[in-house]
């Protein structure tokens, strides 16, 4: 969930502006999986600029103090959300660990790097949510180790049903700085997108797999 639909259609803003979100309904990307998509969001972009990266990271802090109370630590999940985690957990003066997608095949085996103790409470810090399947696996491992998950917050979601239906599952909540709604709000306001590319945007949301350019 959002919390703010001004600072939801805030952060879409300061997104578009530097490309870490594109929109391109006519020339669509290809994701990885295969998916064809109107849209790419790279969050990692908002580290090289000072004012938007600050403006992140102290929204995420904030919310996460007055959403799940002060952790113990905050975790990023590699390797999208190590930068920002990171500087969250500098402005709470908080520990700070990452997790891997799976424990390294070499030394110490480590999937969680850095100090956690059994016990703590850990809120986890995420770029975006697509499916979830990523960063519900990081929520695994810390809780694998005896901590206790509070909940996780994350720049940016798709919004998809899948994705609300997998941290259901979980027992995990999530809140979200923006969201795809807000983004196509702000879009079409700013008028990056016309009327009717927003309607292409909103029906690739609705069934993105079988979603095709044509």
């Amino acid at each position: 969930m959002i919390f703010n639909k001004h600072t939801a259609r805030k952060t879409a803003e300061v997104l578009l502006q530097v490309n870490a979100i594109k929109l391109q309904p006519k020339n669509p990307f290809t994701w990885a999986s295969g998916w064809k998509s109107p849209i790419y969001c790279d969050n990692r972009i908002v580290l090289s600029y000072p004012p938007i990266r600050n403006y992140i990271r102290e929204t995420m802090a904030k919310q996460i103090e007055k959403q799940y109370g002060r952790p113990d630590v905050i975790a990023g999940v590699a390797t999208g959300a190590i930068g920002i985690g990171m500087l969250v957990a500098e402005y709470l003066g908080l520990p700070f660990i990452y997790v891997r997608p799976e424990a390294k095949s070499h030394g110490r085996q480590n999937q969680i790097e850095g100090h956690l103790e059994g016990g703590q409470n850990v809120v986890v810090v995420e770029d975006l949510i697509s499916t979830g399947k990523s960063s519900l696996n990081a929520v695994k491992a810390i809780r694998a180790n005896n901590a206790n998950v509070k909940g996780m917050i994350a720049i940016f979601s798709y919004d998809f049903q899948v994705a609300k239906d997998n941290f259901e599952k979980e027992n995990v909540h999530l809140l979200t700085l923006s969201d795809y709604e807000s983004l196509l709000e702000q879009a079409q306001h700013t008028n990056y997108i016309s009327s009717k590319e927003q309607d292409i945007l909103a029906s690739w949301n609705a069934n993105p797999a079988e979603w095709n350019a044509n």
